[in-house]
């Protein structure tokens, strides 16, 4: 399970193509092991790494440091330059290694910030790389039993009943320990919750506090602390500046931090064909799930987790143009997910804990949306079909329909 064939096979599909491919993710998800696993397949490497000062000072000095790589024959060298965006001009820097050196070399760039959009300024980089993320272990890639692509999109609601026990203890695992490797790896709720306690705040006084020079970085810290409550509801942001005594652009500035290093990610609702559709709430969900103390909203939060784990897979493969939603109108009535492929809806999903019928709003909203539905539930080892006017409700358990997922 650590070798992560699921994100290796990305990376051929899109080096096939670019000589030049970004890795982004979350801290101590594993990049720098998965670069080192793509290294492997290649007969000259060479690793550099910002935060090592004496690979800085390389860089500095010579920034065609990689051009000293030990050659073990004629095939093209793979060069790895790990965190370089905290390089103040790692634009400019990787714009002009792209265009002196793409046709000699390969070049994996991977960094816990943003490397899509994190650094303002510089010249434009577009054209010159293609972009992947890795994500926390998700029930998907640990069971290993994916649908294609194309045979999902034919019909989502496919489900396969057959290991079921191992399924629920691979979900029980996720639940208690994250998807992070390090603490799921470990098997233990100890590791775990040593590693939560310092994970989060050691990427808020050292990443994001050096990199944005957010000086508040105590209320920052509290902000993060107060969010796993509000997971499962729209988030309101004068609420949480009331809370914290900071200005409303302030906490929206922070949870915005927060997206760009992969604490937290948010998703919009989806308004089109929806009858007074609510336009501007979002809701935030934590890429630490077992911070999560309720155990409905830490339910829905895992659900979350591996469908944008799907959605950006998919994006990344060039499968389409994905994203996730909520749906919401303004009687109230709302539905969990919804995943579209651009201006298109194709699946609604509801999750729910317990409940084992079809949510009044989940029927309503299919039948305006005209699309597949399923209810994913946190108990019980087969699944429901349940009849809405012509069209058909899958209620599940979550671990049996989610690890088939792309």
């Amino acid at each position: 399970m650590d070798s992560r064939p699921l994100y290796i096979k990305i990376w051929q599909e899109l080096s096939r193509d670019k000589s030049m491919v970004f890795l982004a993710g979350p801290r101590q998800v594993g990049k720098t092991t998965l670069g080192q696993l793509i290294a492997g397949s290649f007969k000259n490497s060479l690793y550099f790494n910002w935060d090592i000062p004496e690979h800085r000072t390389r860089l500095i000095e010579n920034p065609a440091f990689f051009e000293t790589v030990e050659r073990r024959d004629s095939s093209t060298p793979l060069i790895i330059l790990d965190e370089i965006h905290k390089y103040k001009n790692w634009k400019n820097y990787l714009k002009g290694v792209y265009d002196q050196f793409h046709k000699k070399y390969r070049f994996l760039v991977s960094g816990s910030g943003r490397l899509d959009i994190y650094q303002k300024g510089g010249d434009s980089l577009a054209g010159r790389y293609f972009l992947f993320h890795l994500w926390p272990f998700t029930i998907a890639e640990l069971a290993g039993d994916r649908l294609d692509i194309n045979e999902f999109l034919a019909d989502p609601l496919q489900i396969d009943t057959g290991g079921t026990e191992e399924l629920k203890a691979l979900w029980s695992r996720l639940s208690e320990q994250s998807g992070f490797p390090e603490p799921y790896l470990s098997g233990r709720k100890t590791t775990y919750r040593r590693w939560t306690k310092t994970y989060s705040q050691q990427l808020i006084r050292e990443d994001i506090r050096d990199l944005t020079g957010v000086k508040s970085v105590g209320d920052m810290e509290t902000l993060y602390l107060l969010l796993p409550s509000r997971v499962g509801s729209p988030i309101s942001i004068p609420s949480l500046s009331r809370d914290l005594g900071v200005s409303y652009n302030t906490i929206r500035n922070w949870i915005s931090v927060f997206e760009q290093f992969f604490l937290l990610f948010s998703i919009s609702p989806w308004t089109k064909k929806i009858s007074r559709a609510i336009q501007k709430e979002r809701k935030v969900f934590l890429w630490d799930s077992p911070r999560i103390e309720e155990p409905a909203a830490r339910f829905e939060n895992m659900v979350a987790l591996e469908l944008w784990r799907a959605v950006f897979v998919w994006n990344d493969m060039g499968y389409g143009q994905f994203s996730l939603h909520f749906v919401k109108n303004k009687e109230k009535q709302e539905v969990d997910f919804l995943i579209a492929n651009g201006n298109r809806p194709l699946l609604l999903i509801e999750a729910k804990l317990s409940a084992l019928e079809p949510s009044a709003a989940l029927r309503k909203f299919q039948t305006a949306l005209k699309v597949p539905a399923l209810q994913l539930v946190g108990q019980g080892q087969g699944y429901r079909i349940f009849t809405n006017r012509d069209q058909s409700i899958l209620v599940a358990p979550a671990y049996q329909w989610l690890s088939r997922l792309p």
